[in-house]
């Protein structure tokens, strides 16, 4: 059985990015990037009411992580390691199979900067080398070209294409699963 036991939250270092732990100070910029309809275009969930929410959600991400349930990430320059651009990280984490689904999302201004890409490769051997999952999968809408090809980039096989899986604002979507073996199992 897969266990995520870290005695303290793990920063992990790129050459452009920190990824570090959320802190309610991030609040504003995460509340920007929920409401953000460029932003959330691919993401099917509900936009937060108001600040509060998400100061609950960071809170919320915070106990996950302590209780081993999930392991988040902002991600920010290192020149400016305050500012949340972005947030990538695990849940929905499978223990007894030792799978977990990564996710991620970025303001606009940092598109196309391979920001994501950089994010990816560090979180990818994280996932494998200290967490020890065997397969990391991604969900995604079957809509969002660029989140599929920077899978596929990063060695993602398309694994399911699921037909009106998901129920989101009065409609069923279709899902696309994407998945990533450990290359060292």
């Amino acid at each position: 059985m897969l266990t995520l036991n870290f005695t303290k939250f793990p920063t992990l270092e790129t050459e452009r990015l920190i990824l570090r732990e959320h802190a309610l100070y991030d609040a504003e910029a995460l509340y920007a990037m929920r409401i953000n309809e460029t932003v959330m275009k691919y993401i099917d969930r509900e936009r937060p009411e108001d600040l509060m929410e998400i100061k609950t959600f960071i809170t919320t991400f915070n106990d996950g992580f302590e209780n081993g349930d999930n392991l988040a990430w902002v991600i920010a320059l290192k020149e400016n390691p305050g500012n949340m651009i972005g947030s990538i990280g695990y849940w929905r984490t499978d223990f007894a199979n030792h799978r977990a689904e990564i996710g991620y999302m970025l303001h606009p201004d940092y598109w196309r900067k391979g920001i994501i890409s950089e994010a990816l490769k560090k979180t990818i051997n994280f996932g494998f080398e200290d967490m020890n999952l065997h397969t990391i999968k991604a969900n995604i809408n079957v809509d969002n070209d660029a989140s599929r090809q920077i899978l596929i980039k990063h060695g993602f096989v398309k694994e399911a294409h699921f037909k009106q899986d998901y129920y989101f604002r009065g409609q069923f979507l279709d899902s696309e699963i994407y998945g990533l073996l450990n290359p060292n199992h």
